[in-house]
């Protein structure tokens, strides 16, 4: 059932970008519906290894039966905790896909879409305390203001954050619904729907602390992976995919590139592809959500 749950995108060329030793050890930090995962295992033999991360209670159906295969129900800001856990401390490739899947999209009951009425909730794990509802209820307006100006990009940032906070003095945010009554006569007609696709961005980044999961996951990396070690990653906005590029090209959160004494870059990575991999029309057609996607493979030096 995967194409029900989810499409993976730019699926060969992640595989490519793992370049996969049949008797490796392999990650895969973002499971949603299996699709990388269940490639990869395609191409371990017996010897091989493929441990699968994802905090999603739903995700956890997918998991396979296979000796091969670890599924670690839990958030990838706990890579290294987990890795040692299961016995793996190094590995010889990991792979992060940081879009949305179909199934969270398409769930009406999760509140990632605002083509649904549903309840403000936007949580990955569904254990979680914080939910969509209680930003928009409980943060102060110059809060709101910033998420929804670094987070989606929104030039109408502060006019939104200022309408939010003037409505839920009367009535609390609770339904889709509801954010689409203040939210829709402060977009532009012409611009809409992808404002609107921004601003639920911006409040799920919030939500599930996307942007300090991907810095804590990042900064392990490195000590996981084995010499010659592959890091792909597919990142679907401006703001993640900086920080990878940064981290890619020098080895550290800030993206300053040190140099030795005869101006030679050091960094711990060797850059696979210069610029970024995207997907070609035929892969957006046939999967619309792969439009904003952005592929970065690194291969961690001797």
């Amino acid at each position: 059932m995967e194409n029900v749950y989810h499409t993976p995108a730019l699926l060969l060329p992640c595989m490519e970008g793992l370049s996969i030793r049949p008797d490796g050890t392999y990650v895969d930090v973002t499971f949603g519906g299996g699709g990388h995962s269940r490639e990869i295992l395609n191409r371990l033999s017996p010897k091989g290894r493929l441990l699968s991360f994802d905090q999603d209670l739903d995700a956890a159906k997918n998991a396979f039966d296979d000796p091969r295969f670890t599924f670690v129900r839990g958030n990838f800001k706990h890579l290294s905790n987990f890795l040692k856990y299961y016995g793996a401390e190094k590995v010889d490739g990991i792979l992060a896909d940081l879009g949305v899947s179909f199934h969270h999209f398409d769930d009406a009951s999760r509140g990632f879409s605002f083509r649904f009425d549903g309840d403000l909730d936007m949580r990955m794990n569904q254990l979680a305390r914080l939910s969509a509802a209680d930003v928009l209820n409980l943060y102060q307006e110059d809060r709101l203001s910033d998420i929804f100006r670094l987070y989606g990009e929104l030039p109408t940032a502060k006019r939104l954050a200022s309408a939010i906070v003037r409505a839920r003095a009367t009535k609390p945010f609770r339904k889709v619904a509801d954010l689409l009554e203040v939210a829709d006569p402060l977009l532009g007609k012409d611009r809409q729907k992808k404002d609107m696709a921004k601003l639920f961005q911006a409040i799920r980044i919030e939500v599930n602390g996307e942007m300090d999961v991907l810095k804590r996951f990042l900064s392990q990396t490195i000590a996981s992976l084995n010499p010659g070690g592959r890091l792909v990653i597919l990142t679907y906005h401006s703001l993640e995919d900086r920080l990878v590029k940064n981290f890619m090209r020098a080895g550290n959160l800030e993206g300053k590139v040190e140099q030795d004494f005869f101006g030679n870059r050091l960094s711990p990575f060797r850059l696979v592809n210069n610029k970024p991999i995207v997907p070609d029309d035929a892969e957006v057609e046939a999967n619309p959500r792969s439009r904003s996607a952005k592929l970065r493979v690194a291969e961690l030096l001797s």
